[in-house]
């Protein structure tokens, strides 16, 4: 342990007052310089940092004049509302796409003259199908006795009825058929 009445050495006593006396004029100056630089910069900042709050304000504005947050708050809510409406599109396209598909979409269309006596090609055979293939063929024969007209139903482009020549030529016509413009169909 240390004694404080141990021997030491007793360092001289400094008289501050009579040190800061003799250079206290030149220390005021040198303050007040420093104090003037200091007050210049604060004013250059202050300046700097309204011109900065006034871009701000107005990038940060929305129409009405609203603060960037609230802006931003109204941009969210937005994009939620369009996330809930895309996902109520997305199964109501599937819906439409599932019953597009059992649309009647494509078709084929052969005129004919099954009889000698007849002229014109007033006969026909229309097949009308779906993207799966199934449908029907409507098939008509005009005579000059009268007109008889037959239907036969599809089903994955095949019938259990036996097909007549122009019968098979319009389900082939029908299967190439594109579908109209904006028919799902695959």
């Amino acid at each position: 342990m240390l004694d404080s009445r141990s021997t030491h050495r007793r360092i001289p006593a400094i008289d501050l007052n009579a040190a800061v006396e003799s250079a206290l004029g030149p220390i005021t100056v040198v303050l007040a310089a420093l104090l003037g630089l200091a007050l210049v910069a604060i004013l250059l900042l202050a300046r700097r940092l309204g011109r900065l709050e006034r871009r701000l304000a107005g990038l940060t504005r929305g129409r009405e004049g609203d603060s960037l947050e609230t802006v931003l708050r109204q941009t969210l809510d937005r994009m939620d509302s369009v996330g809930r409406e895309v996902v109520e599109l997305e199964g109501r396209t599937t819906t439409l796409e599932v019953k597009g598909r059992r649309a009647l979409q494509r078709l084929g269309l052969v005129r004919f003259n099954p009889f000698e006596d007849t002229g014109s090609n007033q006969s026909f055979a229309i097949a009308v199908l779906d993207a799966d293939d199934d449908g029907v063929i409507l098939s008509s024969l005009h005579a000059r006795s009268g007109t008889r007209i037959y239907a036969k139903s599809l089903v994955r482009g095949v019938t259990d009825l036996a097909l007549s020549e122009e019968e098979s030529e319009a389900v082939r016509l029908a299967k190439t058929a594109r579908p109209p413009e904006g028919r799902a169909s695959q």
